[in-house]
């Protein structure tokens, strides 16, 4: 169960930190399971999935390789417009490896669709998708998840990585406000 800690202006935590390293640590544990013996590469969507990655490499007990890339799909608001933009491109090939990208949350499933369809043109020999967070209720186009971390209802979630105009990413847990 998570716990009841009020944060500013009243948001109730969501996912405690306990449960997120819990689950962070199982999710790296399927990882190291299914990727053995492979040239793994992680990518990291900046900036939200950094924390997420930071914790994530560290429970993956495998020689792997990183990068990070930033798109921008919501601006200053708190909903996306839509549009997807590549705000910083990746610094290595992905020629023939095996990808696995790291988002902190899948919502429309618009910015995971374009993500997707960029890595695929770079090469790799396979792409997955591991996401801390998933609102399947949001969903405008239908993308894989092949690894997440929790399963949440329409609210917009901060902390732990996520923010609210670039603040509160330094939380130790997720809470939410309601939309």
């Amino acid at each position: 169960m998570s716990e009841s800690i009020f944060v500013d202006g009243g948001g109730l935590v969501r996912i405690s930190a306990e449960e997120i390293s819990q689950r962070v640590a199982e999710l790296g544990a399927e990882i190291r399971r299914d990727y053995a013996g492979k040239d793994l590469h992680l990518i990291c969507v900046l900036n939200g999935a950094f924390i997420f990655m930071a914790d994530l490499v560290r429970a993956i007990d495998l020689p792997l390789t990183m990068d990070f890339l930033a798109v921008s799909s919501y601006g200053e608001g708190t909903s996306s417009s839509g549009e997807v933009r590549l705000v910083k491109d990746l610094t290595h090939s992905l020629n023939g490896r095996h990808v696995l990208l790291v988002e902190d949350i899948v919502d429309t499933g618009l910015t995971m669709r374009y993500l997707l369809n960029y890595l695929e043109g770079h090469g790799p020999e396979s792409v997955k998708v591991v996401s801390l967070l998933s609102k399947p209720s949001r969903r405008q186009v239908e993308v894989p998840v092949h690894y997440l971390g929790f399963e949440i209802e329409d609210a917009y979630i901060y902390g732990y990585g996520l923010d609210v105009a670039h603040r509160y990413r330094n939380l130790p847990f997720i809470t939410s406000q309601k939309t």
